[in-house]
């Protein structure tokens, strides 16, 4: 009657070690540490960077406690702050002998401190939010008048180009404030540009001005096209926020829309603000040049290289070593990119960046390669004011229809880079960093230890009075609590969620539900007990009926979890994840593990007279 098949005994078996391996990591702390990330897209992190930084702290005597290479960065965990400013301070002369033109973002840190057993099973602790380890916090605005007018530049670009196309004489399109007017000699052609805007420029409405041989067409936003240009300028830079803050090794920053026009950003565990300010203010667009055809001889390349660079003209040097004139004046900027993907050549099968430029965009690149063909074309990617040459190609012929190819000695990590951060490297519109606030770590540990603290003291209050009023099944409802505070841990670890100062409160409140589940259970077998049947019939009773009751209530408070979870946000958000993973563990810790355990106790005797719950024996 009250005995499970031995796979169930090994299931929880399982499940409880398992919990207790992945709570592990969580109380290690961390550690102070440097991180080395890249400042341009076209240079990785890479071996040899990691041999440079090795090389750099030996020979200055610094041993690292842990030296971890990924994807996108570099990272030395080190023995203590003073080491950490030490190191960082090498790592920076080693590898950026040049600090007005840096080649790579070197960053204080922190690393969790776990051995490498653990990190090698994927036991990772939890992710801690801003109040619990410190970091910054800013609240971003967006200029939103700036992001409406770059868009109606582009739309008057377009309604130009689109006029043109059609033969449609006028006397001049100029933007005035947030409006486009269009200026006609004639009614005819006012009519004959209505019904060619209508047609290919829907988000514009229209009204006509002006009589005799001053008519107007003043075109403005539609409302829905305004609300769509300021939510995607918004979207465009928390993207862009999301690629430049990965430079920083952030664990779970928290970046969010605040408003019609703000953006929060927080970033736990950064340490230095500078370097994150600096991060969060870049920007990249690409630039179209035209090589200096008449100075490219070796004589004028070399006097270049001293230093000479004729008028007009810059110095560059190609991904192969080439040196380049590029004019200065440019032919065509980012501002005119409407996309851009990694794809490979379909002649030489070569990795390639495939590009889209608006109306206005394709008519100056189709015009400038008609009158160039023959000549060479330098593509920049700028970054902080620092150009770099990714590709110079020669054009071979006229290039219409808006889609251009970039490549060219390009692997495909490096087409996926340049993609991405043409795609959202630069900003939809300007912003400005209103407040700043920085969380000191001794704050945050001042917080994790009261957190700590009173998840302790609740636990310890619950388990002292269910063992004093339930004794025996007492001892067993608190061996469950146990479990279940070890798999809501666990789970959390590996889920890699954010732990916050609501999600120690909800942790608490888990706590409390868990338990209630057990007074339930343990009500319902005293209940079945005055009833008068036997103690193993009255166990069985007990969890069966109870279950019902316990699922109903747990359903009912999930459902508003899960709605604090969908609607909720920043710190309401972070403590409905940690409360729905809590009624899950809560629900298996209370029937299937303390049941398991008093099986385990009661079930095998034949013969049970008496079981231990509560002041008396019951039998």
């Amino acid at each position: 009657m009250n005995r499970y098949p031995i796979w169930v005994y090994i299931t929880v078996a399982v499940a409880v070690l398992l919990g207790a391996l992945y709570t592990l990591p969580n109380f290690f702390g961390e550690a102070p540490a440097v991180q080395v990330s890249s400042a341009r897209a076209t240079i990785k992190v890479d071996n040899g960077v990691l041999s440079r930084v090795e090389n750099a702290m030996k020979d200055k005597q610094i041993a690292p406690t842990g030296v971890y290479l990924d994807l996108t960065s570099l990272r030395i965990r080190l023995a203590d702050t003073d080491t950490q400013l030490k190191a960082k301070d090498v790592i920076s002369a080693a590898l950026n002998p040049d600090p007005q033109n840096p080649s790579y973002t070197v960053a204080l840190n922190l690393l969790s401190s776990s051995p490498a057993w653990l990190n090698a099973i994927r036991a990772l602790p939890m992710y801690l939010g801003l109040d619990l380890r410190g970091g910054v916090h800013f609240l971003l605005q967006v200029d939103m008048k700036a992001a409406l007018a770059k868009r109606m530049d582009s739309i008057a670009g377009d309604v130009r180009t689109s006029l043109r196309d059609k033969s449609i004489r006028h006397n001049g399109i100029s933007r005035e404030g947030s409006n486009i007017a269009i200026r006609f000699r004639d009614a005819d052609a006012q009519d004959r540009a209505r019904k060619v805007i209508v047609e290919f420029l829907p988000d514009l409405a229209l009204t006509d001005t002006g009589a005799g041989d001053d008519l107007r067409i003043v075109a403005s936003m539609r409302p829905e096209a305004l609300k769509r240009t300021q939510e995607f300028a918004l979207r465009q830079n928390i993207q862009t926020l999301h690629n430049r803050i990965n430079e920083l090794g952030v664990a779970e920053p928290i970046i969010q829309q605040q408003g019609a026009d703000r953006v929060v950003v927080q970033l736990p565990g950064v340490q230095d603000t500078a370097k994150a300010k600096e991060i969060l203010g870049r920007t990249a667009t690409l630039e179209i040049r035209l090589l200096d055809e008449d100075n490219m001889n070796a004589a004028a390349l070399m006097a270049a290289q001293a230093g000479q660079v004729p008028f007009g003209d810059e110095f560059y040097v190609e991904r192969n070593g080439q040196p380049l004139l590029v004019k200065k004046q440019v032919v065509l900027t980012g501002d005119r990119l409407t996309d851009a993907q990694p794809g490979f050549d379909n002649q030489t099968q070569e990795a390639a960046v495939h590009l889209t430029l608006d109306a206005t965009g394709a008519r100056i690149f189709k015009d400038v390669t008609r009158e160039n063909v023959g000549k060479r074309m330098a593509i920049l990617l700028i970054e902080k004011g620092k150009g770099e040459v990714i590709t110079a190609p020669v054009i071979r012929t006229e290039i219409g229809g808006g889609r251009v190819q970039i490549s060219g000695r390009m692997t495909t990590v490096e087409a996926n880079d340049t993609a991405l951060l043409l795609r959202a490297g630069s900003l939809a519109a300007p912003m400005d960093i209103i407040e700043e606030r920085t969380v000191g770590p001794s704050l945050g540990a001042d917080n994790i230890r009261k957190g700590f603290e009173s998840t302790v003291y609740g636990f310890t209050a619950l388990s002292l009075f269910i063992i004093v009023y339930y004794t025996l099944f007492g001892v067993i409802s608190a061996l469950a609590l146990v479990a279940n505070l070890l798999f809501l841990i666990a789970l959390l670890s590996l889920l890699q969620a954010t732990l916050t100062l609501p999600g120690i409160a909800a942790i608490a409140l888990t706590l409390g539900m868990a338990i209630d589940a057990n007074v339930l259970i343990n009500e319902r077998i005293r209940e079945e007990l005055r009833n008068g049947i036997s103690p193993q019939a009255a166990i069985a009773a007990g969890y069966e009926r109870a279950f019902g009751t316990i699922l109903d209530s747990n359903v009912t408070t999930m459902i508003a979890g899960l709605a604090l979870l969908i609607f909720g946000s920043g710190p309401v958000r972070g403590f409905a994840v940690v409360h729905c993973l809590g009624i899950l563990t809560s629900i298996f810790s209370s029937v299937v593990v303390s049941r398991s355990i008093v099986n385990l106790v009661y079930g095998s005797r034949r013969k049970l007279e008496r079981i231990a719950i509560g002041n008396t024996s019951w039998k």
